[in-house]
């Protein structure tokens, strides 16, 4: 099965747990993959005037991959949309932090472009208003129905 990774927003100013990283840093390994960074710019989207708080202006991803592409705010840029349709997946795995938002962002704009976003639900963290991310894989559910383990894909394998 032609499948992709995406990592949405490991960096360290979000402090993902380390789990969280060497997980996802050993299915990087092993596909495609790319990752999305959130920076902030305020002429772009409002987060300190808006929430009081904003990601740092220079971060990078903690996890090795294939391209990295830069974002603003919640929703991955078009460029890497782009690029995922015309590779031509099958399924694109979506791993990373804050599962109920920017990481649910990008399933409904893969899912928007036609692709099949899979959650890895084990390879996921909510933000701080759900760190389980049981809130965000519950909405995966209802509008994708896609998930599955690290388990399950080493079984695949």
């Amino acid at each position: 099965m032609r499948e992709i990774l995406l990592v949405v927003d490991v960096q360290a100013s979000f402090s993902p747990p380390h789990w969280l990283v060497t997980g996802i840093r050993a299915v990087a390994n092993r596909m495609p993959s790319v990752a999305t960074v959130e920076r902030h710019d305020e002429s772009r989207t409002p987060f300190e005037r808006q929430l009081g708080r904003h990601p740092a202006a220079d971060d990078a991803s903690l996890v090795d991959v294939d391209r990295v592409f830069i974002k603003y705010g919640y929703l991955p840029p078009r460029e890497m949309l782009d690029h995922l349709v015309a590779m031509k997946p099958e399924r694109v795995l979506v791993c990373g932090m804050q599962t109920e938002t920017c990481v649910l962002a990008a399933g409904f704009m893969l899912f928007d472009a036609g692709l099949t976003p899979t959650l890895v639900k084990d390879l996921t963290v909510g933000s701080s208003i759900d760190r389980s991310g049981e809130l965000g894989t519950s909405l995966w559910r209802h509008h994708f129905r896609q998930l599955i383990t690290v388990a399950e894909l080493d079984a695949q394998a």
